[in-house]
């Protein structure tokens, strides 16, 4: 990582200085929203300045299903609406705009039916290539706001990114529209990436529960990691505090992808994803993906060894469970579902560690993923080789604490709340 410059503690300080605000230190537990302390989300508050921060700019915006106001219509279709907005182009992630594809798809180049917009596909661009759609679109400034999960895997920091470098490249201004992270902003968890394990699952040394909002990554990358800052503008929310759970915010949940039906889903995602590294199943297929885990052959055993772990905040129940779609297809499987009676206890990254560990111990069967992807889901190899080793969940937690404490001090200079 670059050392920290004045010019990243001044990164934010643009004209949506004026849209920004601080949160107050909270307590951990979270609880529901006063009418005092109601959540306005980045785009709230830019919508309620007549979109000022955009004036005169031909606008294109980087977004998916999650880009909603808190009474559900989409923002597309709200600022398409709008004379005071000159909205020309949507760019599509993952998944697509509108949400139409599954993992690893995306809906291609097509006018958007109901505003008659184009949609640019971004999945899998990056660089010059993605720079060269943002100058065929047209537009001088590109918006971003999606819906995150908190987690270095879930590819739409990564998306963010990506754009960013790419405005940066075709002389764009950026503006990110920020939005709660579901799991709070409480801290980072888990082992840091090392870049030679580089891919859009991860591109630069983040903790694997990063802890931070779009907006706060954004500046992070502008800072840190990009080649060259982009002109990057971020509009904070109002009424968040970083103990706070998707479920104190009062906003409408939209999944972000379709494995990701609930904040609860989000809430084990960060340490139950490692199990797209195995040859079990995630839950893929399911109604409770990445809490359900399990395999052909596994039985009640795996369930009683996690649970004799003593692990805070979570209980592990016997569970059977039939995909209908990707790992055991059809087949019934034997395994866990996690059960998480106290959030703010519960640290996920520990828990799939633990996890890992223990299915390795009561099933003969257990393997990684040929291509070894679970040294891209953690970022090294350290954590397959520590668990082929014998090592313990504890062990395997210790041995990324000093790397984990470095990105803590670095992200501490970008936090927008308190």
């Amino acid at each position: 990582m670059r050392r920290l410059s004045r010019r990243s503690l001044l990164a934010a300080t643009t004209a949506a200085t004026a849209l920004t605000a601080g949160s107050p230190a909270a307590a951990a537990a979270p609880a529901p929203q006063s009418a005092a302390r109601r959540l306005r989300t980045g785009f709230d508050r830019l919508a309620a300045t007549g979109y000022a921060l955009l004036d005169g700019a031909r606008v294109g915006i980087v977004t998916n299903p999650t880009g909603i106001t808190r009474d559900a219509r989409h923002i597309v279709d709200v600022m398409h609406a709008d004379d005071r907005v000159d909205l020309v182009a949507v760019f599509g992630p993952e998944h697509g705009f509108r949400g139409t594809a599954q993992a690893g798809g995306s809906e291609g180049r097509h006018d958007d039916p109901a505003t008659g917009l184009p949609v640019y596909d971004t999945y899998l661009k990056s660089g010059q290539p993605l720079a060269d759609v943002f100058t065929a679109s047209g537009v001088d400034t590109v918006v971003f706001d999606i819906q995150d999960a908190g987690a270095r895997f879930y590819t739409y920091i990564w998306t963010l990114y990506d754009c960013m470098e790419a405005a940066r490249l075709a002389g764009k201004r950026f503006v990110v529209l920020d939005r709660p992270n579901p799991v709070t902003g409480r801290g980072a968890y888990g082992p840091v990436l090392h870049r030679e394990f580089a891919t859009f699952v991860g591109r630069e040394p983040i903790a694997q529960a990063h802890g931070m909002t779009v907006a706060e990554l954004a500046r992070l990358f502008n800072e840190e990691f990009l080649a060259a800052p982009v002109p990057l503008e971020t509009v904070r929310m109002s009424g968040w505090r970083r103990s706070d759970f998707y479920d104190a915010s009062g906003l409408p949940w939209v999944p972000p992808s379709p494995n990701m039906p609930t904040p609860d889903t989000a809430l084990v995602y960060s340490g139950t994803c490692l199990f797209e590294g195995t040859n079990l199943s995630e839950g893929r297929g399911t109604t409770r993906p990445f809490e359900l885990l399990g395999a052909e052959g596994v039985d009640r055993r795996w369930a009683a060894e996690a649970g004799r772990l003593g692990l805070p905040g979570v209980h592990f129940r016997e569970a059977y469970f039939a995909p209908t779609f990707s790992k055991f297809q059809g087949r019934t499987v034997g395994g866990v579902q996690i059960h998480v009676h106290d959030r703010a206890a519960y640290d996920p990254v520990r828990t799939g560690i633990a996890l890992l560990v223990t299915a390795r111990q009561v099933w003969s069967g257990f393997a990684w993923r040929p291509d070894n992807w679970i040294d891209r889901l953690t970022g090294s190899t350290q954590v397959r080789t520590m668990i082929d080793a014998g090592a313990t969940a504890d062990e395997v937690v210790a041995a990324w604490q000093g790397e984990l404490a470095a990105f803590r001090r670095v992200r501490e200079h970008y936090l927008l709340y308190r």
